[in-house]
């Protein structure tokens, strides 16, 4: 449903924008549990400047670091995690369920104009009356706490899983960089191959290169439009890049790491570091 939402904010599913924005608004409120202005005004900012600094908020610094900068500034428990975040990388990703679901309630609550606000908030409650509170209803309190806390987890993990191998990993746009639309689309995004099976677990995000390109192209012509941006890029001699599933998360693990260096004391004893990793 989180694919579907993603697809309709892009307009994908039907054939009028505010009939897919009323779609977006429904499923994404209503079913996921997300806050549907938050997600596209952060989506739209990212599809408009992937990896690029300063302007694309998917690598902006939370509890994981994407830029060197911002892990060398990490102090204390912080400085720990990005030491080693690229190993705690999918394990932080049982939290990010649950961050979603905060940072949807921030938002609306937030003291800045929220267009559609209380219908979101509606969509939100009714979510929360209808699969929510009935976990409580008829399970035992730990239970129901159980329960919604690896459904919280699984969510996390599913949806990191899918988003973190498109970019992480790629090439960072520095603030003051020019690149061709199509240069700057094709060398920060990463396809995954697998044809039909990535494309319905990953629902369509396997070609991230297209969709970045022809982001309102529904996800059936996707593969189709792959043959034709790989002939392109040869022609015009731009690197493209499409790995196995399992290949791109031990590439975006060896990037969060190579950042997490940063963290790391520049006047660190060498002998003593090595000690410790014995």
């Amino acid at each position: 449903m989180a694919f579907l939402a993603h697809e309709a904010n892009h307009r994908q599913i039907l054939a009028s924008g505010p009939a897919n924005d009323r779609l977006a608004l429904w499923i994404g409120n209503g079913v996921v549990g997300m806050s549907q202005s938050w997600w596209a005004s952060k989506h739209t900012r990212h599809h408009a400047n992937p990896n690029r600094v300063g302007k694309d908020p998917d690598i902006e610094i939370d509890t994981i670091s994407f830029l060197d900068e911002d892990a060398a500034k990490a102090r204390g428990i912080q400085r720990w995690i990005t030491q080693r975040q690229g190993w705690l990388f999918f394990p932080l990703l049982t939290l990010e369920g649950l961050n979603l679901h905060v940072l949807a309630i921030r938002h609306l609550f937030s003291r800045g104009e929220v267009k559609g606000r209380w219908t979101e908030l509606g969509l939100i409650a009714l979510r929360f009356a209808v699969f929510v509170a009935p976990v409580f209803i008829f399970l035992p309190v730990g239970m129901a706490f159980a329960f919604l806390g690896v459904q919280l987890a699984v969510f996390g993990v599913y949806m990191g899983a899918s988003f973190a191998p498109n970019h992480k990993g790629m090439a960072v746009i520095a603030p003051g960089a020019k690149l061709d639309f199509f240069s700057k689309q094709v060398r920060t995004s990463r396809n995954i191959s697998g044809g039909w099976w990535a494309t319905w677990l990953m629902g369509g995000l396997n070609y991230q290169i297209e969709h970045h390109l022809f982001p309102n192209m529904p996800r059936p012509h996707l593969s189709r439009a792959r043959e034709i941006v790989i002939e392109h890029c040869q022609t015009l001699g731009v690197p493209y890049v499409e790995t196995t599933l399992l290949q791109s998360y031990g590439i975006v693990i060896q990037y969060l790491n190579r950042v997490g260096l940063a963290a790391r004391d520049p006047f660190e004893c060498p002998l003593t570091s090595a000690a410790r990793r014995v």
